[in-house]
């Protein structure tokens, strides 16, 4: 009686939902695709990596028809598409959610979610109360508890992307792809959006899995197919491929050293917060030193306050109470402008809203920041411009044709560097990182830690705060850990474990020697 269920499944397998079969890309005469296939299976979880540039971007708008491509074939329930577009992939059932939610600000997340599903004409009545517990429906079917009628713009990252997710549902997608989704999810996020996955997977949807968190991928692929400079490397059963060797193919070479620490002097007190708390902040507020030479983590639970404190100090939100003090002086940091005077650099957490300018070149969102120092009797020397971006283009190995292309054209890796290089050419002398590597590869990843090292040897203070605990505990000198707006320890990089920073941001008691009663500030 189990005869032919079993074979009716291999013969699911052997017949692929999707195909991509021998595309072909090329832009400007570049080809960033050279002839890539592969399947994905009706109730399949493929996971497809690759290090920024390798075609995964490309071959994925080529999917859902955003971009044509020059030869090949995508085919469907064995049946080829024909003049693919964006309408067409849809009503076939292909559905893509992208690292950078669509969110229309403005409406209410019940009308985001019906936006692609409601196919009314234009006079035709609205049912608010059937879009509002649809809304609700989908919402409720992922574990998410937000109000559809709450307006889209207050959502936060990770809010909006369990939305679109839900958005997706309601389609009734049969091949959902996924861009970096748990980029900006938290762990108990990331665990809703797995048993999600799983969900529809036993649904027979197929589903494609674009990932930079390799230790992920074990737990939700099932098969794995890696890209690299525009080609197949291989296709293998997940289960049969390791962390070290899936880098190995993605990147080319051993990549043993991705937290390439290294030991300098620290200096003297460069950054001191004294009790500082930002407008609705615990009251016990923050107490911390940063030194010349040294990276200093943030570690804690989303809500802990880390971005607020970073935007506390950079002057993007006011302080309630406390002091900043820098090398030792009192100073009043009320606006991003006296930040930057005062040498003070950050690099937001959401780089293609806050961090970048991705209509405009280059060598313009470099030297956005310092753009005072290239005026010449009124008016910029775009000749300096030029130089200064193609100095640091040089010494960040930032990939592009030129200082005037745009940064919308570059991969996040090199986004990243860009945005690096802008605040360097301040001359800070402290430097915050707000996840300075979410969502770039694991080559790209290498290569920032490696630029925090050089400036740390240079003398630079630098605050980096993260979410992935490895990076923490591999690159920095020592680590704060944050608890409802204040830090509940601090430790330092030899007794540091991924334990003990769990544990003080749970809130638990540690046997840690030096460390104050749980709940309590800490100077570092």
């Amino acid at each position: 009686m189990e005869t032919a269920p079993s074979n009716e499944k291999r013969t699911m397998r052997r017949n692929a939902l999707l195909r991509v079969a021998d595309v072909t890309k090329s832009y400007d005469g570049i080809r960033v695709l050279k002839g890539v296939s592969f399947q994905v299976q009706a109730g399949e979880i493929h996971a497809l990596v690759g290090e920024n540039g390798a075609g995964k971007s490309t071959l994925i708008k080529i999917i859902t028809g955003a971009v044509a491509a020059d030869g090949g074939e995508i085919i469907l329930d064995g049946q080829a598409i024909i003049e693919n577009s964006p309408h067409v992939a849809k009503a076939l059932g292909i559905e893509a959610i992208y690292q950078q939610p669509t969110v229309f600000r403005g409406l209410t997340v019940a009308e985001n979610i019906a936006l692609g599903l409601e196919t009314k004409g234009t006079w035709k009545r609205v049912d608010w109360k059937a879009r509002n517990r649809r809304a609700a429906e989908l919402l409720a079917q992922i574990g998410v508890d937000i109000d559809p009628d709450a307006d889209a713009s207050s959502l936060t990252m990770p809010q909006q992307q369990l939305m679109e997710i839900a958005r997706a549902l309601g389609s009734k997608a049969r091949v959902l792809i996924l861009d970096e989704p748990t980029a900006s999810l938290s762990e108990k996020d990331t665990a809703t959006l797995f048993n999600v996955l799983r969900q529809l997977r036993t649904q027979g949807v197929g589903i494609i899995y674009i990932s930079h968190r390799l230790d992920e991928l074990a737990v939700i692929a099932d098969r794995v197919t890696v890209l690299r400079d525009g080609s197949l490397v291989t296709t293998s059963a997940m289960a049969e491929i390791g962390r070290q060797e899936l880098i190995r193919l993605m990147v080319g070479r051993e990549l043993s050293v991705v937290f390439p620490k290294k030991t300098v002097p620290i200096g003297d007190v460069v950054l001191e917060l004294r009790r500082l708390k930002c407008q609705g902040a615990d009251e016990a507020g923050v107490d911390i030193e940063l030194r010349s030479g040294e990276i200093l983590g943030v570690a804690g639970l989303v809500g802990a306050g880390r971005t607020e404190l970073a935007e506390t100090i950079f002057g993007l939100r006011p302080v309630a109470s406390g002091e900043i003090l820098l090398r030792g002086k009192p100073v009043s940091i009320r606006t991003p402008a006296e930040a930057i005077a005062h040498g003070i650099a950050y690099l937001p957490e959401d780089r293609r809203r806050h961090g970048t300018v991705l209509e405009m070149p280059i060598s313009t969102n470099i030297t956005l920041a310092s753009l005072q120092g290239l005026v010449r009797r009124g008016s910029i020397d775009f000749n300096a411009e030029t130089e200064i971006a193609a100095a640091y283009m040089q010494r960040f190995a930032i990939k592009a044709p030129a200082t005037f292309s745009p940064v919308s054209t570059l991969s996040g890796g090199n986004q990243q560097k860009v945005v690096l290089a802008r605040w360097l050419a301040t001359k800070p002398s402290v430097l915050i990182l707000d996840e300075p590597t979410q969502g770039v590869d694991v080559g790209a990843k290498a290569e920032i830690h490696s630029l925090m090292c050089e400036l740390a040897a240079e003398g630079m203070a630098i605050l980096m705060i993260s979410s992935e605990l490895p990076e923490v505990l591999g690159m920095c000198d020592r680590v704060a850990v944050m608890r409802g707006g204040a830090i509940a320890g601090v430790l330092d990089r030899k007794e540091a474990t991924q334990h003990d920073i769990l544990a003080l941001a749970l809130g638990h008691a540690i046997n840690q020697p030096n460390l104050p009663e749980q709940g309590s500030s800490i100077s570092g």
